[in-house]
């Protein structure tokens, strides 16, 4: 039969045994409990131990301090030979005979368990974003770069000529102010000046006729 050991501090261990065919087992601090334990860290009705195919386990009843397995705080704990569990601060041990565990083991082989711990159920995989289909190359072809666009070729050439006259302009200008005292512009527009106004007609220096003898 499993054996149950409560222990409560200062207290005497009291050892629990039941028939395998035991569904479950109450446990808590109200005297209505199968196993009532008198401890103030104790709900009243703490947790039940319940029988399950190939074994047993133990499940929490929203108690206050909880059931606990290595100081974590579990809903449901799976029960296996030697072990430990703490109801708030009462040490819960749970042992079988070798004759209980090959039965129990029998059992676990025959039929799945149908009550199953939470902290074991497996968690959902991420969803993953199917891969964007890639181009199939063969071997010996070389990957295909795209050609430029001519169009901007021929804007950033427009703008590079005229970025360069605008500079050869500036700086022909600041040469010219630098040695004449004036500006460039003014300059053209005075030679232009002159070149529309007719040169002036010069007078006749050729010698009369010598006259006739």
């Amino acid at each position: 039969m499993p054996r149950v050991i409560i222990t409560v501090s200062d207290q005497t261990p009291q050892p629990y045994r039941f028939q395998l065919d035991r569904q479950a087992v109450q446990l808590g601090r109200g005297s209505d409990n199968d196993i009532a334990i008198n401890c103030g860290s104790v709900s009243v009705r703490h947790a039940v131990m319940e029988r399950i195919d190939g074994g047993y386990q133990i499940r929490d009843l929203d108690s206050t301090n909880g059931t606990k397995l290595d100081g974590s705080r579990l809903a449901i704990i799976p029960l296996r030979d030697g072990m430990t569990v703490k109801l708030g601060d009462v040490a819960f041990d749970f042992t079988l005979t070798d004759e209980e565990k090959t039965a129990l083991a029998s059992e676990k082989q025959s039929a799945p368990s149908p009550i199953i711990a939470e902290d074991t159920l497996p968690q959902e995989a991420p969803k993953r974003q199917a891969p964007r289909p890639q181009p199939v190359r063969r071997p010996g072809m070389q990957p295909q770069l795209q050609a430029p666009n001519p169009a901007i070729g021929l804007v950033m050439t427009l703008v590079f000529l005229i970025l360069a006259a605008l500079a050869f302009y500036v700086g022909l200008s600041l040469r010219h102010s630098k040695e004449t005292k004036q500006s460039l512009l003014k300059s053209i527009s005075e030679k232009g000046k002159l070149i529309e106004t007719p040169a002036s007609s010069e007078p006749n220096t050729a010698p009369d006729a010598a006259p006739q003898q």
